[in-house]
């Protein structure tokens, strides 16, 4: 069984859930949420891209516990699920801790 992939999907569906039914930020609406994204993305192609290469690489995934789908290079498409997950939940949280801090002054 891919237990990365799971891993990943299952992290993906709770924040998304979290985010929807529970926390409501709208950050899926804002453009600097994309941004972030996008930012996290590009840094992450290079530096995963350098760890993950298949010709010297300094992690190594068992081909039974990922998707075997790399790209760009050799990236496991997991890891990016992973960084959509916790860069989405980082900013959740941030955006929940700003509104009780809100509350808390008023």
């Amino acid at each position: 069984m891919p237990e990365y992939t799971v891993g990943t999907l299952l992290a993906m569906l709770v924040v998304v859930l979290a985010e929807l039914l529970w926390a409501r930020t709208g950050i899926f609406r804002k453009a600097q949420y994309w941004l972030a994204l996008g930012i996290m993305f590009a840094f992450q192609v290079v530096v995963d891209g350098w760890l993950t290469k298949l010709s010297d690489p300094i992690v190594s995934y068992h081909p039974e516990q990922f998707s075997r789908i790399r790209f760009p290079w050799d990236i496991p498409i997991e890891d990016f699920g992973f960084g959509f997950a916790l860069i989405t939940a980082g900013v959740i949280l941030w955006e929940v801790l700003g509104r009780r801090e809100l509350r808390a002054e008023s």
